[in-house]
């Protein structure tokens, strides 16, 4: 077997589940899970009807780089959404859901050669994709902690001078996965100028990107950025994913686009993957990525929730509102995330995600820790239950 392999961490929900394990919940109350980000929203039915329409698409090979309108729809859909016009042939591939390609492209990206470019960046707290992609292309992780003195955003000043040369890759997450804080032009400008010095490529997740409260208003993303600062996409490859946008989590459909020489060598890649999307997930997400009123409807409901919700923890838990993204990422009382979130489950019935399981010791601390990762993405009525319960739990002594 691949010894990289023994390189691996266990993933935070194994980790969780190994927490509960033995613990007895309250028998008299409704289990409640907000722990992982799976939307719970209804499916749209036409989405739905396409898949079915689309049956008939299985008797044929798909081609890697996906039919001629699922990628005319992504662009359309870029172009409304960022304001960019993209190369459907050159500028954008479909992707089986956006942690797949995440993990792909370090293995197509990263030199693991003796003089190459070994290092690959992540945000820390961060999804742990990010890591195991690097670890498994044979490259070496630096965790960029995310701290609340630097309003949990990526700062650039901690990487070492002497380590630039050595970064292939660049992972950044906005909005960002745990804490729902969106990038701003400056930081983008920062970013690029430190890819255009030093010649890594830059992996931007942006999988949360439709998840957001003000609809004139919509989280900055890596294209726009790079247009308004007028340096195109040099180095530069976005993912997007339709599971939270459309809640359809398991069609597992997304989308990367980006630099064209980039792409071209990634899709060389991925035609030796086999990573082609089945012919009937291609219609579906041509109906979805056509749509916006669905999305609209999705957001407003994830709104609602953060509304009534907020008010409930926020003299029982310290956090932010954040930016975007359907996550709360709150600093627990007693400063033992784990042990809350044990406790928590033994008595309340509520399952949320300890904040270390997503992050890493990196710099002397762990920066997750003493923080809690809630997803808001059950029924309004389930979230403010849980709320009710969390707070009842803290009032009891945590």
């Amino acid at each position: 077997m691949n010894p990289r392999l023994e390189q691996l961490h266990p993933y935070p929900f194994q980790k969780l589940r190994e927490l509960l394990a033995g613990v007895t919940p309250n028998p008299a109350l409704a289990p409640i899970n907000l722990s992982i980000g799976e939307p719970k929203h209804a499916t749209p039915q036409f989405i739905k009807d396409a898949l079915v329409a689309g049956l008939d698409g299985l008797a044929h090979y798909p081609i890697t780089q996906g039919s001629e309108a699922l990628r005319a729809a992504i662009a359309t859909w870029a172009e409304r959404r960022y304001g960019v016009k993209l190369d459907p042939a050159t500028e954008i591939l479909p992707v089986n859901g956006s942690r797949e390609a995440l993990f792909a492209f370090a293995q197509a990206t990263v030199d693991s050669t003796r003089h190459g470019r070994r290092t690959v960046v992540s945000p820390n707290p961060f999804y742990q994709i990010y890591e195991g992609a690097a670890l498994l292309a044979g490259a070496r992780p630096f965790f960029l902690n995310t701290l609340p003195e630097n309003g949990f955003c990526m700062d650039w000043s901690r990487v070492p001078e002497d380590l630039w040369e050595s970064i292939g890759l660049v992972y950044v997450c906005s909005p960002g996965n745990p804490t729902g804080k969106v990038m701003s032009l400056e930081a983008w400008r920062t970013l690029f100028e430190l890819s255009d010095r030093h010649g890594f490529v830059i992996a931007a997740d942006e999988c949360y990107s439709e998840i957001h409260f003000r609809e004139d208003d919509p989280p900055l993303g890596a294209l726009t950025a790079a247009q308004r600062l007028g340096r195109g996409f040099r180095n530069l490859v976005v993912f997007n994913s339709l599971s939270k946008r459309s809640n359809v989590p398991g069609l597992r459909s997304g989308m990367v686009a980006g630099d064209a020489s980039v792409m071209k060598q990634f899709l060389l890649y991925r035609t030796y993957h086999g990573s082609a999307m089945s012919p009937a997930v291609q219609a579906a997400s041509v109906a979805a990525w056509n749509d916006e009123a669905h999305v609209v409807e999705n957001r407003r409901q994830y709104a609602e929730k953060f509304a009534a919700i907020m008010p409930v923890l926020q003299d029982v838990l310290a956090f932010d509102a954040p930016d975007a993204a359907f996550y709360l990422w709150a600093k627990v009382p007693g400063g033992d995330d784990a042990a809350f979130v044990r406790g928590l489950y033994e008595k309340q019935h509520v399952t949320v995600l300890p904040g270390s399981y997503l992050a890493r010791d990196a710099a002397g601390t762990n920066p997750g820790k003493g923080f809690v990762r809630i997803a808001l993405v059950d029924s309004l009525g389930a979230c403010v239950e849980a709320a009710g319960r969390i707070a009842a739990f803290v009032d009891e002594g945590a």
